[in-house]
């Protein structure tokens, strides 16, 4: 990623874009949350707000992936790099991170007490990814399977492992 100074001003413009051309009524307010005691280049939080936020957060958020998705395509972020940037808007993400750890939770009950392995519903990477990190405290092994759109995570019961052409954690 560029640094700092450069990473906010490719995102100002971006966000220039969206009111000038697209028109959208929005406000940004790009942040460094601090890793370690110190503000971080490389994460970047964007939180949008005004008139606009709903149409940010139909079809479950479709727009603002969007958005995060061409600001990545804009810092020339490597695919792994993608979730060192987020954006949110009223609250979606946030929300969205509960939903997965109640997900993660609710079958990991299931899966104990079944001992069948359980498939969640399609998520994006990111969500993948934050589901994974939900469940490695259980000991019980996941993996991703599918593609595209069509891809979830697999959770296991205890002492049964992801099969050999099972994707990895991600």
């Amino acid at each position: 990623m560029t640094d700092r100074t450069d990473a906010d001003e490719v995102l100002s413009s971006l966000l220039g874009l969206l009111k000038n051309c697209a028109g959208l009524d929005l406000t940004a307010e790009i942040q460094h949350p601090e890793v370690h005691g110190e503000s971080s280049p490389e994460a970047i939080q964007v939180e949008l707000a005004g008139s606009d936020t709903p149409l940010l957060l139909n079809r479950d958020g479709e727009l603002l992936h969007a958005i995060e998705h061409i600001a990545s395509a804009m810092l020339r972020l490597a695919p792994e790099e993608r979730d060192r940037i987020s954006f949110d808007a009223a609250g979606f993400h946030a929300e969205r991170l509960r939903e997965i750890h109640r997900l993660a939770e609710d079958a990991l009950v299931k899966v104990r007490l079944t001992l069948v392995p359980y498939t969640f519903p399609p998520m994006t990477a990111r969500e993948r990814r934050l589901l994974h990190l939900a469940l490695a405290h259980s000991g019980l092994s996941t993996a991703s399977t599918g593609e595209h759109r069509s891809r979830s995570v697999v959770l296991y019961p205890a002492g049964v492992s992801p099969p050999p052409d099972a994707g990895s954690r991600g």
